[in-house]
């Protein structure tokens, strides 16, 4: 039994016996849980209800459900006109809090929501619900820029807020905090949130200036501070960092596999750094491939519960910006002693596996070593050995033949995970170019070839395997998953795409990944591809780490973690102990016992922290191209349409910027949101327009601080005609609170005030892992995958 449904069980049980109280212990042997685990997975899901404010501990520490906090705790999601939405459940609706009812929470505050009505499917309208508490605010400060003087006595200026979501209320500045000058970038505390006396006012006093708002780097800068992502390493962490050495000791080669005579090579992008994972390949006597794929042992240098240790679970992943990157370590661990640079030793994690020629796993070892990389590739170069590059070739010809091999065995596994179900998604990426002084001044699509998909294939390998050793072992260990999409959802999907034409026989009750692959398949260059892989991403789930190995769905994956990138991931990071401590102490409980109770925690923090750094590379990328196109205001382009919603349509040019056509900015009709279609369809004219629809647009307007861009068509007789009946719209054309709105205000979390979107925002997708170990980012980026 997964954690969730052992939670719904014991919550269902307690509030069906209201007045009682039971000990643990009586509630496990209730549940008859064959597991040797049984009472500590029964406590930490009674804990982790706890903590919902769905269960009380009384004095003899046994467990009741709380009727005095009655109602579910979730993240609320504020929306410019007042009211807002309720997070707290993947499985269920969001609940919609009218103006009135929000306690004045503001976005990202953690609430406990009464429901007043549940909802009727048959009309659209979800769940309503009133705000009893706010438990907590996501916010405790603000970044913005101060303007000095204020007519309130006490304040000595005020802030105008950056972030979007915030853009809307007043910030006063309090006297006694950092003196700054007018103009100047700050952080401020928060003293006092939104009341009734003042519902859209905040106060505080600052506590750093930032810099001047047109000084190099302070745009980005802003966004740091606004997602307090930590930036600055504390002066304990780097004298830990400082005290390792630049080379491996002779003592640390005890114990280890010296594997130095390997032809190891690191393959990444030309501007990396932090080469992680080296990788060798070669056949063996039997046909078989043997496959090596040896990762920097991190965990030898970043010891548990030291300051660099609590720093990097702190800042969880590097965060890779447009121009720089916010290391999870220190640059003389991630660019010097942990870097596999080519020709000196280092201490690495291995795991070595053989494969038949059709890609089946048939043995596999796990164990430490020190290793030595033999050449130092790019992308590029295997690119064009592969290709038959003939000088290339030649400058590697004594690694050619490994490199061919290499090209065998990911073609052998790419089939395997084809045939298994894996969902290959080929959106383009981009590369924004800055000068010096950080102004964009292009923006590249990359091309991933040949030898980023082979890495690609050999990192899942490792991964897999890795997650199957201790699977198998049955011991606690911390996975990255991927969960089946819910059935509500699939079954909408299925709807959309039937409507397509495609021949579709899905059970949404017991969806496989196969079955979506299938549907991938059918559009294949179709000219609705790009719109049933948009639906399809936002049909899915968001991966993220657990300690329950529940697999992958994306990829296909019984088994799944990271393993590969231990310098710039914690979770890797933690994957590495556990091997190494497994390895030490055996397989026994008193081993399993150490590291049981964190891996739940560990797995959730962690994967708040990769979306904070997905949250804070996306809003730079977003700025970062809006400032691009600030020049070219008046100019057209061609683009396709990637998302329709009730308020207008969010529209992607052919160098992956995007931007908004406000429905106010549609002059050649009235147009009205069908939800089955997904479409606006227009009144009179009967022009519809879809996702992954060609359009051509002109730029009229840029905001950067808003990362906002606003496009109008160019020609809107050239849009297609369609016979689907005009939904009827009982509320206005543009107004009302249905279900498509509640769409766009909640599982899309865009902002359609004053026309303005973030450009740089996938609005459906989800973090679904879809390139598995993409490496070809931004300034040494790895993907994450």
């Amino acid at each position: 039994m997964d954690a969730q449904k052992l939670q719904d069980q014991l919550f269902g049980f307690l509030k069906a016996n209201p007045t009682q109280a039971y000990p643990a212990q009586t509630l496990v042997d209730g549940l008859r849980l064959d597991d040797a685990n049984a009472f500590t997975k029964v406590v930490q899901a009674l804990a982790a209800l706890e903590r919902a404010g769905k269960v009380k501990v009384n004095d003899e520490g046994a467990f009741q459900y709380d009727a005095d906090k009655e109602g579910v705790i979730g993240t609320f999601k504020s929306n410019d006109k007042g009211f807002g939405f309720v997070h707290y459940d993947d499985k269920a609706e969001d609940v919609f809090v009218n103006p009135d009812n929000t306690m004045f929470a503001v976005q990202g505050d953690e609430v406990r929501v009464k429901l007043l009505s549940k909802g009727d499917a048959t009309s659209g309208r979800g769940p309503e619900g009133k705000i009893a508490e706010i438990i907590t605010h996501a916010r405790e400060h603000v970044v913005g820029e101060f303007k000095l003087g204020s007519e309130y006595k006490g304040y000595v200026g005020s802030i105008r807020l950056t972030d979007k979501k915030f853009a809307s209320f007043e910030f006063l500045v309090k006297e006694g905090g950092v003196a700054a000058t007018d103009g100047e970038i700050v952080m401020a505390t928060i003293d006092q949130y939104p009341s009734a006396v003042a519902p859209k006012r905040f106060t505080g006093a600052i506590t750093e200036k930032i810099g001047y708002k047109d000084e190099p780097g302070v745009d980005i800068l802003q966004i740091v501070y606004n997602h307090d992502v930590p930036h600055v390493f504390p002066e304990a962490v780097l004298e830990q960092a400082n005290k390792i050495p630049e080379d491996v000791q002779d003592a640390e080669r005890e114990g280890r596999e010296d594997i130095t005579d390997q032809p190891l090579v690191t393959i990444d992008a030309i501007e990396s750094k932090d080469l992680d994972d080296a990788v060798v390949v070669w056949k063996l006597p039997n046909g078989n491939f043997h496959l090596g794929v040896h990762i920097a042992d991190v965990s030898h240098y970043v010891v548990e519960g030291t300051p660099l240790d609590e720093e990097a679970y702190n800042r969880g992943t590097s965060v890779y910006l447009t121009d720089r990157v916010i290391p999870m370590l220190p640059r003389n661990i991630s660019n010097g002693i942990a870097s596999l640079n080519p020709g000196v030793d280092r201490l690495a994690m291995s795991a070595e596996m053989e494969f038949t020629p059709a890609g089946d796993l048939v043995n596999h070892r796990l164990h430490t070593s020190v290793m030595r990389s033999h050449a130092r590739m790019t992308y590029k170069a295997v690119n064009a050995i592969l290709a038959g590059d003939e000088e290339t070739r030649s400058e590697y010809s004594d690694l050619v033949p490994m490199f061919e091999e290499m090209e065998q065995l990911h073609n052998a596994l790419a089939a395997k995970r084809t045939e298994r179900g894996a969902i290959e998604f080929d959106a383009p990426e981009a590369k924004i170019i800055v000068d010096e002084t950080g102004k964009p001044t292009d923006i590249e699509l990359r091309e991933r070839g040949l030898s980023e998909r082979m890495i690609e294939s050999f990192m899942l390998a490792a991964n897999e395997t890795v997650a199957m050793h201790f699977d198998q072992a049955n011991v606690p260990f911390l996975y990255r998953i991927h969960e089946t999409p819910d059935a509500d959802r699939v079954q909408n999907f299925v709807d959309f795409v039937k409507a397509l034409g495609a021949p579709v026989k899905i059970d949404p009750e017991n969806i496989k990944s196969t079955d979506l692959q299938a549907i991938h398949n059918f559009f294949l260059d179709r000219p609705e591809e790009q719109m049933v892989s948009t639906m399809m991403l936002r049909t899915m789930k968001q991966a993220k780490y657990s300690d329950q190995p529940l697999g992958h769905f994306g990829i296909g994956a019984e088994y799944y973690t990271h393993f590969t990138s231990p310098i710039r991931r914690y979770p890797d990071l933690t994957v590495h102990r556990l091997i190494k401590w497994y390895e030490k102490n055996g397989l026994g409980e008193e081993a399993q016992a150490k590291y049981r109770d964190q891996l739940d925690q560990i797995g959730e923090d962690t994967s708040v922290r990769e979306r904070r750094a997905v949250d804070t590379e996306r809003d730079t990328d977003a700025m970062k191209k809006a400032e691009f196109m600030a020049d070219k205001v008046g100019d057209e382009f061609e683009a396709v349409v990637n998302g329709v919603l009730k308020f207008g349509m969010f529209v992607s040019l052919k160098n992956t910027v995007e931007g908004l056509i406000h429905t106010s900015n549609f002059t050649d009709d009235q147009y009205v949101y069908d939800e089955a279609h997904m479409a606006l369809i227009g009144r009179r004219f009967h022009h519809i327009y879809q996702i992954g629809q060609p359009v051509k647009v002109r730029l009229v307007r840029v905001d950067k601080e808003q990362s906002a861009l606003d496009f109008v068509l160019v020609d809107p007789d050239a849009a297609p005609i369609t016979d689907i009946k005009v939904p009827e719209d009982r509320r206005g054309a543009f107004g009302g609170r249905n279900r498509g709105e509640r769409r766009s205000n909640d599982k899309n979390n865009r902002s359609s005030k004053g026309g303005k979107t973030h450009n740089g925002g996938k609005p459906f997708g989800a973090n679904t892992d879809r390139k598995p170990e993409s490496k070809h980012q931004n300034t040494n980026r790895k993907g994450r995958h």
